[in-house]
């Protein structure tokens, strides 16, 4: 989550005692850094085994994903899936449809998972779930929209899982930008909702998990 030299020091420590990534997803994160503007978006080999693990030890029938990126973390949620499970990845930016496909088929689930391109907030309402498993990594500002649309949509016993909640740490700072005051909100919203019990790791730039009730 932090840049000083100990946290990436743990963090390196965290990867080299962590299931290696294989081919299909390092061949992504190294297209990612060439061919994108923020390539740290990506998910990454430490938390794309985490939603892996998670996604494995659910075994869902069906997984919403707000913000695709290149596709990694939709590759490593889909890997969990029920033999007759779904992944919804929703994504804003057309100009990544190229990658997310041609990945997704090398990874051999091009079947596993509709890609839905577009404002999430107009495409959730269509989707009729209920989702076993969703997974927030999209605009921050909206992290409390999506939210509200998404509950009821989750069964009880299932997981939402949402990312970049500490932002490099800002949620501490006395003065915040408007990315920082939304995480913030999101995180007293979802600590206050009494349908879900949360928790949250400080996993990369910090993951949310609240589980439905």
């Amino acid at each position: 989550m932090m840049n000083d030299p100990f946290s990436r020091a743990i963090d390196q420590y965290c990867e080299a005692h962590t299931a290696p990534a294989d081919s299909v997803l390092y061949e992504l994160e190294r297209e990612t850094y060439l061919k994108t503007l923020a390539p740290q978006m990506l998910s990454g080999r430490l938390q794309g085994a985490f939603l892996s693990l998670i996604s494995r030890l659910i075994q869902p029938k069906a997984i919403l994903e707000i913000g695709t990126f290149t596709g990694y973390g939709s590759i490593c949620l889909a890997r969990g899936l029920a033999d007759d499970g779904q992944l919804h990845t929703l994504e804003a930016n057309r100009e990544l449809e190229h990658i997310i496909r041609k990945y997704i088929t090398k990874a051999g689930l091009a079947e596993k998972i509709r890609l839905h391109l577009g404002n999430a907030l107009e495409i959730i309402p269509t989707l009729s779930g209920p989702f076993d498993l969703v997974f927030i990594d999209a605009g921050k500002q909206d992290y409390s929209a999506y939210f509200d649309l998404i509950i009821d949509r989750i069964r009880p016993g299932g997981l939402m899982l949402a990312d970049n909640v500490l932002w490099s740490g800002k949620v501490l700072e006395p003065e915040q930008d408007e990315d920082t005051r939304a995480l913030h909100a999101f995180n007293q919203k979802i600590t206050a909702d009494p349908r879900v019990e949360n928790l949250i790791l400080p996993l990369r730039d910090g993951l949310m998990m609240a589980r439905k009730r």
